[in-house]
């Protein structure tokens, strides 16, 4: 399995931070693949499969880590190409709420 699980939605509450802008202040790190919950069921295979994927926005995945449960709220197809890479590591900004 390529992940902890897949799950649908937001289980935490609003964190408030919308922009690639505000995420920059939270510093990456990696993270396992079998660690995270996805937050989405589907996947856009255009931004799977674009070569510019990660050219316009942030480069890392955004995490947030609520009760001990690592979300992955953004960069799902940065998941699944490291995946498909084989790699069980990914560096993702992991916003710890409370």
């Amino acid at each position: 399995m390529i992940f902890k699980a897949v799950g649908e939605g937001r289980p935490y509450p609003d964190h408030g931070l919308t922009t690639p802008a505000q995420w920059s202040d939270v510093p990456p790190r990696q993270v396992r693949l079998d660690e995270l919950v996805t937050t989405k069921r589907t996947l856009d295979l255009d931004a799977l499969l674009a070569e510019d994927s990660t050219f316009y926005g942030d480069l890392f995945a955004h995490v947030v880590e609520y009760k001990g449960i690592l979300y992955l709220e953004d960069g799902l197809h940065r998941a699944v190409r490291a995946a498909l890479h084989q790699r069980a590591l990914l560096h993702a900004r992991v916003l710890v709420l409370p």
